[in-house]
C-alpha cells in the first residue's frame, strides 16, 4: 500500500469516523458509512481485496478497525486455521487476527483509544495509520493463511515459509 492521502487541514470533529469518510475521499477508495457509528471502505492490497470496517464508540472514546481478508476457511481446515492464528497473534505487536465462523473469514482488528477521551477527538493521522498498519498486517500475514488452506503446510511450516527474511534481488 502506498502512503495514503491525509489532508492537512480537517475540521475538528467528535466523531473520528467524519475523518475517516474525508481520508476514503481524498484515496479515491469506495466507501459507505453504515451510520454514525461505522464506515466500510473496499480497498486492494498486495495480495487480495479487503474489506475496512471502522466502528465508533462514543462512550468509550474508541475506534475499533476490523479488516475482512477475501479468503474463505473450509471446515476440514478450521482447527489449522485456528493454530495459524494463534501462531501468527504471537509475532504481533498491535492488533491480533482471529476467525469469524457466521462469515467464515479471517480479521484483522484493532481499537485504538482517542487521543484526549475527554473530547473523544482522534486526529486524520492517526486513522490513517490506523488504516495503514491494518492493511500491512494482512499483506504480511495472509500468506501464512494461504499457505495454511491450500498450500498444504502446517501451521508451523506456514509461518517458518511465510516468514522468511529475502537477501538481495532476483
Amino acid at each position: 500500500m502506498t502512503s495514503l492521502v491525509v489532508g492537512e487541514h480537517y475540521a475538528v470533529t467528535n466523531n473520528p469516523l467524519d475523518l475517516a469518510e474525508e481520508i476514503a475521499a481524498s484515496n479515491d477508495w469506495v466507501y459507505e458509512r453504515e451510520s454514525g457509528q461505522e464506515l466500510i471502505i473496499a480497498l486492494e492490497s498486495q495480495y487480495c481485496d479487503l474489506q475496512v470496517r471502522l466502528f465508533w464508540r462514543s462512550d468509550f472514546a474508541t475506534l475499533q478497525t476490523a479488516v475482512m481478508m477475501d479468503t474463505r476457511v473450509n471446515d476440514r481446515k478450521l482447527s489449522d486455521i485456528y493454530e495459524a492464528v494463534s501462531l501468527v497473534n504471537e509475532r504481533m505487536w498491535l492488533g491480533h487476527f482471529e476467525y469469524w465462523v457466521a462469515e467464515q473469514a479471517l480479521i484483522f482488528r484493532h481499537a485504538s483509544l482517542a487521543n484526549d477521551p475527554m473530547t473523544g477527538i482522534i486526529g486524520g493521522g492517526h486513522i490513517a495509520t490506523m488504516i495503514e498498519t491494518a492493511v500491512s498486517e494482512c499483506d504480511r500475514f495472509y500468506p501464512v493463511f494461504q499457505f495454511v488452506l491450500w498450500g498444504g503446510k502446517s501451521p508451523s511450516d506456514a509461518i517458518e515459509a511465510a516468514m522468511l527474511d529475502c537477501v538481495g534481488e532476483a
